[in-house]
């Protein structure tokens, strides 16, 4: 009983340090999510994410989310979310989300997540990619 505790606990540990990571389109780990904070593939902090506001990794407000529209620091929209499709300021489809999956405007896969939330893939996609 006692090995099987062990082995168990060893698999949940391997389990968590795989888990909320970003990948680019080639497979290559292009940062991680670690609850509010974003890291970049060294291990950086580059980001954070504090109610509806995003901050670069000085601290400084880099943009917010404010239901399905997302700004700059500076106030302007920069893109909107629409379900699965992500567009830019103008209007124009800049991406797509499906499952795990981020694709760019066409349809090429730039992107994956392991164990990330819907919103945390997107703020990685508008602020951190």
């Amino acid at each position: 009983m006692k090995y099987i505790l062990i082995l168990a606990i060893m698999l949940f540990t391997v389990n968590l340090s795989n888990a909320q990571r970003m990948y680019d389109g080639s497979g290559s780990q292009i940062g991680r999510v670690d609850g509010e904070r974003y890291y970049d593939g060294s291990g950086r902090q580059i980001g954070r994410f504090n109610s509806q506001r995003v901050y670069d990794g000085s601290g400084r407000q880099i943009g917010r989310v404010d239901g399905d529209r997302v700004y700059d620091g500076s106030g302007q929209q920069v893109g909107r979310i629409d379900g699965e499709k992500l567009y830019d300021g103008s209007g124009r489809q800049m991406g797509r989300l499906s499952g795990d999956k981020v694709y760019d405007g066409s349809g090429r896969q730039i992107g994956r997540a392991d164990g990330l939330r819907r919103m945390q893939i997107i703020l990685f996609f508008y602020f951190f990619m």
